[in-house]
């Protein structure tokens, strides 16, 4: 049984020989992940996730390549992902978020492109890329898995492949099985990836704040997978900083959009340990310190962002919420 928190040896391969076309160092890269130069030579070798997440992340810099090496001279320059990350945080739903996304990469000069078409209950994703691509294969493959795992974080539901098509011939044994569960076929005329259409008209859990952390590490969460249904809390936090801004809506306003009565969504509150309030006070929380660490504002201006009159409640509300008084946060772990 294949391991998934480990990467067979042909991936790693794949992405040395991207990287060498574009000048790395294999030695240093090798050295950097931590991977013994003698596995290379064992096909049924496997690496830890993590080492495969540093190799690729010291590819990303020596070649300044988001590709990796894979686009044949035409790169995405490190931080293109976050940016459109950014560019489709505030959609309204998956399927405009999606259709962003595309716009935003059409914005580069690259030799992939990327269609999203539904019908009926079906929706799929639809991968185009240049013959002459050397790595085309793992291209498609990577765009297909990456696509649905960060569309699956954007809507905090695991978006499972129905069926995949690849119009290229099966490679070793296993290689795609460890990537998709569902049925895969190969030869077909075209690269496609389908999944349930209702997911496209789900609302983006996700924020600006979230995001932010979501970006530290990426990659790994990524290529892990681990997106867990979201819950209420989750659901309000959405809510709340996606129609709201820094204003609050009242308790009687969430359960309306929640389509809840107000008993039951404190019982159910209160059956995961937490309440509205506490909701509220963490949101505030996490954009305090979201603002703390941009050193351009004042601690008062964030007072006012925040919804303070006073920067002294400000300072009361947030050494409440961490033990720290605002400036003492920012030394600790924002200071330069």
């Amino acid at each position: 049984m294949i391991n998934r928190k480990t990467i067979a040896i042909n991936r790693v391969i794949r992405v040395l020989q991207g990287a060498a076309r574009s000048g790395a160092s294999i030695p240093a890269l090798l050295e950097t992940a931590g991977i013994p130069r003698r596995l290379l030579d064992d096909p049924d070798a496997r690496i830890e996730r993590d080492s495969f997440i540093r190799l690729m992340l010291a590819v990303m810099q020596q070649t300044q390549d988001e590709f990796l090496g894979f686009g044949q001279g035409r790169k995405s320059k490190p931080g293109t992902f976050s940016m459109m990350a950014h560019a489709v945080i505030n959609c309204a739903n998956l399927e405009k978020a999606i259709h962003r996304g595309i716009k935003f990469y059409e914005l580069f000069d690259l030799q992939v492109q990327a269609r999203l078409h539904r019908e009926d209950g079906l929706a799929w994703l639809e991968v185009t890329a240049s013959p002459r691509l050397d790595f085309r294969e793992v291209i498609i493959e990577s765009l297909m898995m990456l696509s649905l795992r960060f569309m699956s974080w954007l809507v905090g539901k695991a978006i499972e492949a129905q069926r995949v098509e690849l119009d290229f011939s099966k490679g070793a044994e296993g290689e795609y099985r460890s990537t998709f569960t569902c049925p895969v076929v190969f030869d077909a005329g075209s690269n496609r990836v389908f999944f349930a259409a209702e997911f496209l008209d789900l609302p983006l859990v996700q924020n600006e704040l979230s995001l932010s952390r979501f970006l530290k590490d990426s990659l790994a969460q990524l290529i892990d997978g681990n997106v867990h249904n979201v819950g209420l809390p989750a659901q309000i936090r959405a809510i709340i900083s996606k129609e709201y801004g820094n204003n609050f809506p009242d308790f009687s306003e969430i359960c309306e959009k929640l389509n809840m009565t107000p008993q039951t969504l404190r019982r159910r509150l209160k059956d995961g340990n937490t309440s509205y309030q506490e909701i509220k006070d963490a949101i505030r929380k996490d954009a305090s310190v979201y603002y703390l660490s941009k050193p351009d504002l004042s601690i008062d201006e964030i007072a006012l962002l925040m919804g303070f009159s006073e920067a002294s409640s400000f300072h009361r509300a947030f050494k409440k919420w961490t033990g720290m008084t605002p400036s003492a946060y920012r030394r600790e772990y924002f200071a330069d």
